[in-house]
């Protein structure tokens, strides 16, 4: 008895301890806790539904939980007094007006419920964002599935070429720094945004042909540096030379309002309804996004450069779904898994996953896809068959320092994961930057080994069930990637034209990329490829070869 005297009495000094330091409120308030376990829009699509279970030790509040409700560039409610509502203990559900379409839409924005300790609202459960805008979609048409994974990088002016080599996915991007300017004018959320007529025709023109040909278009959002609209990047952002895009912004009012009426533009003008603007299926947003200098937004740790992003991936996401609801949307990936990290500006794929996942998990789960760069390495070397020996960089495990078509199943295993799922379903994965040289600085012409190499590489992703898509890299040789060693091109090109990509003859890869995915050919084209990797049957490389019938019938 006398301990628990003791005890009571040590209790009771702490806490006017702690009232004479003015700290007791924090430590008080961490015994009251809510779960925000749903926020999505309601049946009858006007409204923002909010259940909340709120729970535990009201010691030292007043005895009421608050929601808040925060701007999509905000972080936290800091030092507001403005909730939206006093809450009691318990499971409590909340509706307010989604008033989409005008200035007080609540599409982007996320919710926290807080204390009150006396002087200040302490936030007690984690932020969460509507995750379902699809629910207001005008466009529900379904996605646009293919028979084959077959894409590739076309050039728009050999159009009649992609249709004869029968693709089916074709990829484009689109610089997000230079849709604002003038010419057409948008209205959203309140405001009239204005837009470059000549760069968005730009668009519709490649789009449309692509989507015209019965392609499922694949859209790259890419941000370059604007000076005249700073408001797209993070505030102060200064240029460098060394970095080829930066991170959308989502940290400033203007650049968060700015970045939901883009996107929602790109997202309503290209949803397939109109034949002369052309239907884009897949978003990414932004690219190779574990290296900065893709997406750059200053040095700082993973966690807090993955939540950065996170945010501006969620306006992306509900701009877009809440125009077409079966769209699907992005990050890519470069193929350093593990490798070349420095955890201030460059990192691993995986701990962009990782992270990323955990965070929208926290914040709300939604249905984000990968798309992913497997290059062989290094990329002057199209055997990456070999690459394990060459580098030492290719395992056999999560932890492999490098994921690319050498152990592919490494990337699709981590991702059939129950952590990594939604709804118990593996999420989209497409590979949709990938290829293989045919010249090599020291061994000349080796385009035998680049029409194997993809041979290899395509029966690898087509006999693996959760990989959708595989858009190669490229139609024809970039003069700027020749001179740096690679062509990656079914065609050779002029050297003589500058930059200008102008085609001059196919290779042997334009006519096994042609059969690869048509069962009569298929195997007859890619016979070559067999004494190229020292095999005698596919079957042999291929983990469930999808051809497997055919060639035991050889």
């Amino acid at each position: 008895m006398k301990r628990k005297n003791l005890i009571k009495l040590a209790s009771a000094f702490a806490v006017v301890t702690m009232l004479g330091l003015g700290i007791h409120t924090k430590a008080y308030a961490l015994g009251a806790t809510s779960s925000i376990d749903s926020v999505t829009i309601g049946s009858n699509k006007t409204t923002v539904d909010i259940t909340m279970n709120n729970s535990g030790d009201m010691s030292g509040t007043d005895g009421n939980f608050y929601l808040f409700e925060l701007q999509p560039y905000e972080d936290g409610i800091g030092n507001r007094t403005d909730y939206l509502e006093k809450l009691s203990a318990g499971s409590v559900t909340k509706s307010y007006q989604l008033n989409k379409g005008s200035e007080n839409s609540r599409l982007y924005n996320s919710y926290v419920v807080a204390v009150y300790d006396g002087s200040k609202y302490v936030p007690v459960s984690s932020q969460r964002y509507i995750t379902n805008p699809e629910a207001v979609a005008a466009n529900t048409a379904a996605y646009k599935t293919q028979a084959s994974k077959k894409g590739l990088q076309i050039e728009l002016k050999m159009l009649d070429d992609a249709f004869d080599l029968g693709v089916k996915h074709a990829s484009t991007n689109i610089a997000f720094n230079q849709i604002l300017g003038n010419g057409i004018d948008y209205n959203y959320n309140g405001k009239t945004y204005h837009f470059n007529k000549a760069v968005v025709e730009d668009y519709d023109k490649t789009i449309s042909a692509f989507s015209g040909k019965d392609m499922t278009v694949t859209a790259i959002i890419l941000n370059g540096y604007n000076e005249a609209h700073p408001e797209l990047m993070y505030p102060n952002m200064p240029r460098r030379d060394s970095i080829f895009y930066y991170m959308f912004n989502a940290s400033s009012k203007e650049g968060a309002e700015t970045t939901e009426a883009i996107a929602s533009f790109l997202a309503e003008r290209y949803n397939g309804k109109t034949p002369k603007y052309g239907k884009v299926s897949n978003w990414i947003i932004g690219n190779e996004i574990n290296n900065q200098q893709w997406n750059y937004v200053g040095d700082m740790d993973v966690r807090s450069y993955t939540r950065r992003y996170e945010k501006a991936f969620r306006i992306f996401y509900n701009a877009i779904k809440s125009n077409s609801s079966t769209d699907r949307v992005f990050y890519s990936l470069d193929y350093n898994w593990n490798n070349e990290i420095n955890n201030k500006n460059k990192y691993g794929g995986k701990q962009i996953v990782d992270n990323f996942n955990s965070l929208v998990l926290e914040h709300g789960d939604i249905d984000w896809g990968l798309a992913y760069h497997p290059y062989p390495a290094p990329m002057t070397e199209p055997e990456f068959w070999d690459d394990a020996e060459k580098t030492g960089l290719i395992k056999d495990s999560f932890d492999s320092p490098v994921i690319n078509f050498a152990n592919l199943n490494k990337l699709t295993d981590y991702f059939a994961q129950d952590a990594l799922k939604k709804n118990g379903v593996v999420r989209h994965i497409m590979l949709t930057e990938e290829g293989f040289t045919a010249t090599n600085p020291t061994r000349g012409n080796i385009e035998n080994e680049q029409a194997a190499a993809f041979a290899y590489s395509y029966y690898l992703v087509d006999s693996n069930p959760y990989i959708e898509a595989y858009i190669l890299s490229r139609q024809v040789d970039a003069p700027l990637e020749v001179r740096a060693g690679l062509s990656f091109g079914l065609w050779t090109c002029n050297m003589n034209v500058g930059d200008e990509i102008k085609a001059v003859s196919k290779r042997k890869i334009w006519n096994v990329f042609k059969y690869i995915d048509k069962a009569k050919y298929t195997l007859d084209n890619t016979d070559f490829a067999k004494s190229v990797l020292g095999i005698s049957k596919w079957q042999e490389k291929v983990p469930n070869f999808k051809w497997t019938a055919q060639e035991n019938r050889r």
